[in-house]
């Protein structure tokens, strides 16, 4: 069922939130380089708002190169939360990740020597700063036992972390078939990566690493010149071309950007810097709701009450461009009618706002509080309600 926002919503609310849909578009996927960036793929995502700022082809699977890493990251970092690794450990590196990603392979290398052990601290700065595809198949060998079995890991994690589009085949990001995320879900594992291990997460902006006396500047081209980047990483693929996530934070504001397929660094460096400017200044922020506030009511089923309020747990801010008097729409959906008894606090619906085709903010709404198990009488009359509500649905249905 799909509950509807108050109509006594106050002015300003009003007029920000122009329509009201029952059934809403879903992201935004413009193929023409028009706008901020000529990107083929791009993706950029204010993660205090929680809002979209831009999206072109952002659901568009495609090789994620290095970037894949990212996965391979978390799942080291899980196990060391876990007590599955600890940083005392080192790994064996074998012949099989010297020759696929060591020095004979001519990919990107920590230049870890053949059948030696490297401390577990070592190997995540090789796989973070320099894209070691040896730190990347002996870390996946260190969780899994074998790198077949740390992408059957990778793609488990990614369905937990609600990565639906993406599909992992190794813990290098090296080129295989059917190997492929979308920028969207790069963006989703950034930000799971920055707010579950805010330590672990510095070591993607150390701007070297030395390992065999070879020293690796971070291929990173934000960390070295564009104010507040503190990570993540680039890719490059033939197929896939030039990608980039990258995370800067500034004036109270973290925005995560997500670039693919461009046929240069120097032109991946250039719209990265071009797509965040323009995410730092082309933006008003205008809230919504305040923290607290009644955004909509939940139809409540067998309860003291017929409705619940519901609220957000911190202030709805909307950010849309400046100047800009494109339409704004909002659904508040729930499956429903909520069965009682109902905690106060409990998530029990979400509101989503678009901006023109665009989904920009995805927000729970809680029950604002308590409903307990109405009479007899009550649980009758809403069965009855429902009874008829479910006929007239059935009849609408055929006309």
């Amino acid at each position: 069922m799909i509950g509807t926002l108050l109509s006594t919503l106050r002015g300003s609310i009003a007029a920000a939130v122009a329509a009201i849909l029952l059934a809403a578009p879903g992201p935004a996927i413009a193929a023409a380089p028009t706008g901020p960036t000529n990107a083929p793929i791009a993706f950029l995502y204010d993660v205090d708002a929680g809002a979209t700022l831009f999206a072109r082809q952002a659901d568009l699977p495609s090789p994620p190169a290095s970037m894949a890493t990212l996965m391979t990251a978390e799942l080291v970092f899980k196990a060391m939360r876990e007590g599955r690794l600890k940083p005392e450990e080192s790994f064996r590196v074998t012949e099989d990740a010297w020759r696929r990603g060591g020095a004979p392979s001519r990919g990107s290398t920590m230049f870890a020597k053949l059948n030696s052990d490297v401390p577990l601290p070592d190997l995540l700065r090789g796989l973070i700063v320099q894209s070691g595809g040896d730190a990347a198949i002996t870390l996946a060998v260190a969780v899994a036992g074998s790198e077949p079995a740390f992408a059957e890991l990778m793609n488990q994690r990614a369905r937990e972390l609600g990565l639906a589009r993406s599909n992992f085949r190794n813990a290098t990001g090296l080129p295989a078939p059917d190997q492929r995320m979308t920028a969207r879900d790069i963006a989703t594992l950034a930000t799971w990566l920055i707010q579950t291990y805010p330590e672990d997460y510095k070591l993607f902006a150390e701007p070297e690493f030395t390992w065999n006396k070879i020293t690796q500047r971070n291929r990173n081209p934000l960390l070295a010149d564009y104010a507040g980047a503190d990570g993540l990483k680039t890719g490059y693929t033939e197929d896939g071309g030039y990608g980039l996530v990258g995370s800067v934070q500034r004036d109270g504001r973290r925005l995560i950007l997500v670039l693919n397929g461009l046929e240069t660094a120097k032109a991946r460096a250039e719209e990265a810097r071009k797509l965040l400017d323009w995410g730092f200044s082309a933006f008003a922020r205008r809230e919504l709701f305040a923290a607290g506030e009644t955004v909509a009511e939940a139809r409540v089923f067998g309860g003291t009450t017929l409705h619940v309020p519901l609220v957000a747990e911190r202030a709805v801010e909307l950010l849309t461009p400046k100047g800009d008097e494109g339409r704004v729409a909002a659904r508040v959906s729930y499956d429903g009618p909520l069965v009682a008894p109902i905690a106060k606090g409990a998530r029990v619906a979400t509101l989503r706002v678009w901006r023109g085709d665009t989904l920009t903010l995805e927000t729970p709404l809680h029950a604002a509080e308590d409903v307990t198990v109405g009479p007899l009488p009550r649980r009758a009359f809403d069965g009855a309600l429902e009874l008829v509500s479910g006929w007239w649905d059935q009849i609408s249905a055929k006309i």
